[in-house]
């Protein structure tokens, strides 16, 4: 069993700005952690590795420093970590993002078969969720997305079985190997890393590609080039503003928030009848 996981260094977006002049995300004014989504597929691939054995290697596209969430995955409990980077992927949009990573997949997949792809429900810095299933429809494999619960894996006959959430309730599917899942935090619970792979992550060189290193790539698909995507505009959104005060004895607090309420429902009936 060979799971790839996808992983990307992000600001942290607690504490990132938005540069009002270029209207961008300011990366400079927050530290780069690992993708928490990311953190917990990583862990993911580690509860299916105890049960069914195998390897889990770490995929990541970014500058140089990106070693860094490559290193964190192995203390999680990966095996090994690729880093693919390159000045040609730089203002990669998701859609140039997938293929580059594609690309990469395919040379690892020469290495050792892959079984399984998990990537993180989406990056904390673009939210979009493309990536993943953008990965899935260029290696022509079932992509899984929203997933909370990796229920079965029968390597016999290279399915699994998995639970994934619906803005209605919850689908339990079946899907062939190899595919792509795509999870939430929900699925699990980082677990505390212990002390050899931290010892293992200090130490651990990951495996560096440029683009030379990929075989068959068309250059017009990465980076700026491949990126169709435009951001026309980026903005930090107001502050909602606090609702009304209520004050006095819980009589009239309680007074107060029923004209509160009937004003409310005055106003969305009037809405309701306009339209």
């Amino acid at each position: 069993m060979h799971i790839v996981v996808c992983v990307k260094q992000v600001p942290d977006t607690k504490i990132i700005k938005i540069n009002p002049k270029t209207n961008t995300l300011d990366r400079r004014s927050a530290p780069a952690i690992l993708n928490p989504y990311d953190a917990h597929a990583v862990q993911e691939a580690v509860s299916i590795r105890e049960k069914t054995g195998g390897t889990i290697s770490v995929l990541s596209m970014g500058p140089p420093q990106a070693t860094a969430v490559i290193k964190k995955s192995i203390e999680i409990g990966a095996d090994r970590g690729y880093l693919i980077t390159d000045r040609a992927f730089a203002g990669a949009d998701t859609l140039a993002t997938s293929y580059a990573l594609f690309k990469a997949i395919e040379k690892i997949n020469k290495e050792i078969p892959v079984d399984m792809i998990i990537c993180g429900k989406h990056a904390i810095d673009g939210d979009t969720g493309q990536v993943g299933p953008g990965i899935a429809r260029r290696l022509d494999i079932p992509p899984v997305t929203n997933v909370i619960e990796v229920t079965e894996v029968n390597l016999e006959e290279k399915t699994v079985l998995i639970k994934r959430k619906l803005s209605s309730g919850y689908e339990l599917i079946q899907a062939e190997m190899p595919c792509l899942l795509t999870v939430e935090k929900e699925i699990n619970q980082i677990e505390y890393s212990p002390m050899p792979n931290m010892i293992k992550a200090a130490r651990y060189e990951p495996v560096i590609w440029a683009v030379s290193d990929l075989e068959n790539v068309d250059r017009v698909q990465l980076g700026l080039k491949g990126s169709p995507t435009i951001v026309g505009k980026m903005f930090t959104p107001p502050r909602p503003e606090g609702g009304k005060k209520i004050e006095g004895s819980p009589d009239e607090q309680v007074n107060q928030l029923m004209d509160i309420l009937l004003e409310q429902k005055d106003v969305l009936t009037l809405q309701s009848s306009k339209q």
